[in-house]
């Protein structure tokens, strides 16, 4: 079981970045996504979720109209377009899958597999 995220970077205030998890040994349909992220000496926090057997979507108040999340199921790979990017979102962000019963959730408790992470840093 894999899931590997891609995308993060640095970029200025206001920019844009689109980060991918692609996932693999697990039937996708089976389970929903969600994105995390952890800022230094801060608290994972829960950001996004998709349901993939529906394309419902569930963001946090402080991304939402901002970040967009979208899935392939072609390709195994859930992206999550962040646009009007802030210094505070600069962080490490994970992928996660949960299984699909739960249908939209941010409990990491919920979650089976986690991805590596990829860093986003954002500059004022």
């Amino acid at each position: 079981v894999q899931l590997v995220e891609s995308g993060g970077g640095l970029v200025q205030a206001g920019g844009s970045l689109r980060l991918s998890c692609q996932a693999s040994g697990f039937t996708f349909d089976d389970y929903g996504i969600g994105w995390f992220r952890q800022a230094p000496g801060k608290e994972r926090e829960g950001i996004s979720c998709i349901s993939v057997s529906d394309g419902s979507t569930y963001y946090i108040p402080s991304v939402k109209g901002r970040f967009t999340l979208s899935g392939d199921n072609a390709s195994n790979t859930v992206y999550l377009q962040m646009n009007s990017l802030r210094p505070d979102d600069t962080a490490v962000y994970y992928c996660a899958a949960y299984p699909r019963e739960y249908r939209l959730t941010l409990n990491g408790r919920s979650y089976d597999y986690w991805g590596q992470g990829t860093q986003v840093t954002v500059s004022s």
